[in-house]
């Protein structure tokens, strides 16, 4: 039987970024049973919080600035996180490479004040249902802000390799951006539950 090309595919690039690529869906995935289980989380605080009138259970208010201090810094790291995006669609490696160094700081300084954020808390997780709930919360969001700073860490390491010049590098640091505005938009609902609705009654 003779055998013939239907199409020649050698001009076609050798990864893809962002939607194009099977682990930026794998990420999205990822993400979409995370935020489950953050809604869960945040769904038993409130269930909970419909049984006590005086929901605080009588404990102190939790101190909200270390919270308030990871939550800015958060927000702020959301500027070069995008930059740093835009420079690995273009595939340019010095840009990536400073990038992924920054982001690697950025991330880990909220690790830091949290570090702080847990005593601020001014309960702890074993007192009563309220203290429970707080620790779950701040735990949970803390989970991932070590997973992905663990994670670009090692994607900073690899991109002064000689690892840094296979093309799907560039793409795995888009999946890292994409991750990094899922756990700074998920600490939002989380910081107002733990800090303002209990204030707001």
């Amino acid at each position: 039987m003779k055998q013939r090309p239907a199409a020649d595919l050698s001009g076609l690039p050798s990864f893809g970024l962002g939607p194009r690529s099977p682990t930026w869906w794998g990420t999205l995935g990822f993400m979409a049973l995370e935020g489950m289980g953050f809604a869960l989380a945040a769904g038993a605080y409130l269930y909970l919080a419909t049984l006590w009138p005086n929901w605080r259970l009588s404990v102190p208010e939790p101190n909200h600035w270390p919270g308030t201090i990871v939550t800015l810094l958060l927000i702020v790291s959301l500027v070069p996180n995008h930059l740093l995006n835009r420079y690995a669609k273009q595939c340019a490696i010095g840009p990536v490479r400073i990038g992924m160094v920054v982001m690697s700081l950025l991330g880990s300084a909220p690790l830091i004040v949290r570090w702080f954020e847990f005593p601020a808390l001014n309960i702890y997780w074993d007192t009563n249902a309220y203290g429970s709930m707080l620790w779950v919360l701040l735990g949970l969001h803390t989970i991932h802000l070590i997973t992905d700073v663990g994670d670009t860490i090692v994607l900073t390491v690899l991109m002064f390799t000689r690892h840094a010049y296979s093309g799907r590098r560039f793409g795995d640091v888009g999946d890292n951006v994409f991750y990094w505005d899922f756990v700074v938009l998920t600490w939002i609902p989380i910081y107002l539950l733990i800090y303002w609705v209990p204030r707001l009654g």
